[in-house]
């Protein structure tokens, strides 16, 4: 475990030194790889938790999240934008993702994109009903992101390595 998480921290590190702006539109993206993101989110998906490294100025910032959804073709995690998590993705909206399920494991690479609509929100929200005693589609801070140009590594022991991008 304790390899795990340094391999975590060393992989934060990789989203350094990006100040670009997340605000893309959104209808123009689409990802040429339905099959592979529905992939990543069924493994993110079974293993309850993962972890997502964003940077804090020059130094990586891991954290556990739980939320994965598919909505209109686009892989979407959901935090709060009262969170420093939310803060430092606008600042540099570069992360990486990391998640074990005993067996293998995954590595994501993606540039997080902000939607602000209402339909985004509620989509997250209708798959994580639990969330609703916290967040509501319809306030300020209910953030979904949408992982774009995303490049995934599915790893193990054993297997050779599966690359995914979409």
């Amino acid at each position: 475990m304790k390899h795990f998480l340094l391999s975590l921290f060393a992989l934060a590190l990789l989203c350094t030194g990006c100040n670009q702006s997340n605000k893309i539109n959104l209808m123009e993206y689409k990802t040429s790889n339905p099959e592979g993101m529905q992939q990543v989110c069924d493994f993110l998906s079974n293993c309850g938790y993962y972890f997502i490294a964003t940077t804090e100025g020059n130094q990586p910032d891991v954290r556990p999240f739980g939320t994965i959804n598919i909505f209109e073709g686009k892989l979407y995690i959901q935090t709060g934008h009262s969170k420093n998590v939310a803060k430092q993705i606008a600042a540099n909206p570069k992360i990486a993702i990391c998640a074990y399920n005993g067996k293998q494991w995954i590595r994501i690479y993606a540039t997080l994109v902000d939607d602000e609509r209402i339909e985004a929100k509620k989509a997250m929200l209708d798959a994580y009903p639990s969330l609703r005693s916290s967040y509501n589609e319809n306030d300020e801070n209910t953030a979904v992101y949408a992982l774009t140009n995303a490049k995934a590594r599915l790893c193990s022991f054993v297997d050779e390595e599966v690359i995914i991008e979409f």
